[in-house]
């Protein structure tokens, strides 16, 4: 019997603000596409000036999924992403659509394409005691991490706060490391076809185009957003005000930095991020890698041509 042919699936990955939202919709224009979020912050609701959702007027008609999913109150984790994404990359497909996965959630991504290991469950009394005693000392469970599973300590940023204490009862439950547990057991994705297209801008550029990126937000109304999502009910330890931008707005909002100090710590650890990204995405296996942003048009003319290439798909 014949097997049944493998889905296109391209994927756009890259720092933040190279492009990779452009770039996305011009492949899903030219393909037929519905575009799948893999941003963590994009999936949560009321949170819009910071997150860099692309706006419905601006989507050309063409569907986004797993943006605005969840409460900003709520957990999600990479296997809930993963999970869901899977089904929705199904259902486009079942429509006879190709779907293009674009964000710059390196963990998210890998969760979707090669899946986790399955953990220990979650023990109530094991985390409420680590979150007290971060309660009491901030950055003592990155510590704590740091001498028992330094893999993973590096890899997750010592202000992540979710990803640090699921590391932590990872590594005390199990007696193993996260990067040892995660290796064993996994599921790849079945059916699709990944063609990855990486955004590598010229790094000063980006860093230029990021500094204004970061303070247009504030003038946008930021910290006056932040205050009505607190005014609203939105807890001040939801996990979208741990990202960018929102942790600063945040820290303005409570008097303990200035607007002007808030908008140059933005700008200095988003920098720091995107350097990261590259890290994280260097890594990846398989990466068309393309010297630009994606709006410019001899790249996407590029990542078309790698896309047709590898799929014979238009």
């Amino acid at each position: 019997m014949d097997e049944k042919p493998l889905i296109a699936l391209p994927v756009v990955l890259g720092p933040t603000g190279s492009g990779k939202s452009e770039l996305s919709l011009r492949i899903a224009e030219a393909l037929g596409g519905e575009i799948v979020n893999c941003d963590s912050v994009q999936v949560y609701r009321h949170f819009q000036i910071g997150t860099a959702k692309v706006p419905e007027a601006q989507r050309r008609g063409i569907p986004h999924h797993l943006i605005d999913l969840v409460e900003p109150g709520e957990l999600f984790t990479a296997g809930d992403y993963a999970r869901t994404a899977r089904t929705i990359l199904d259902e486009i497909a079942g429509r006879g659509r190709i779907p293009v996965i674009v964000g710059g959630t390196g963990f998210y991504l890998r969760a979707l394409l090669e899946g986790l290991a399955p953990g220990p469950p979650r023990q109530d009394a094991l985390r409420a005691k680590l979150q007290r005693r971060e309660r009491k000392r901030p950055g003592s469970l990155h510590r704590i991490l740091t001498r028992l599973d330094p893999a993973a300590a590096a890899r997750i940023h010592r202000n992540d706060r979710n990803k640090t204490l699921r590391a932590l009862e990872v590594r005390l439950l199990d007696g193993r490391p996260m990067s040892e547990l995660l290796a064993q057991g996994r599921s790849p994705l079945q059916g699709f076809q990944p063609i990855k297209i990486g955004l590598n801008p010229d790094r000063e550029l980006l860093y230029r185009k990021l500094d204004l990126r970061a303070a247009a937000m504030f003038q946008l109304g930021l910290i006056g957003e932040v205050r009505d999502l607190l005014a609203a009910g939105v807890p001040a330890d939801a996990k979208p005000f741990e990202s960018l931008g929102y942790r600063q707005a945040l820290e303005a909002v409570r008097g303990l930095t200035t607007e002007e100090q808030a908008i140059a710590s933005t700008q200095l650890e988003t920098r720091r991020y995107a350097k990261r990204q590259l890290t994280w995405f260097r890594k990846e296996q398989d990466v068309h890698w393309l010297a630009g942003f994606g709006e410019d048009s001899k790249v996407i003319e590029q990542a078309l041509a790698c896309i047709k290439s590898a799929t014979k798909t238009f």
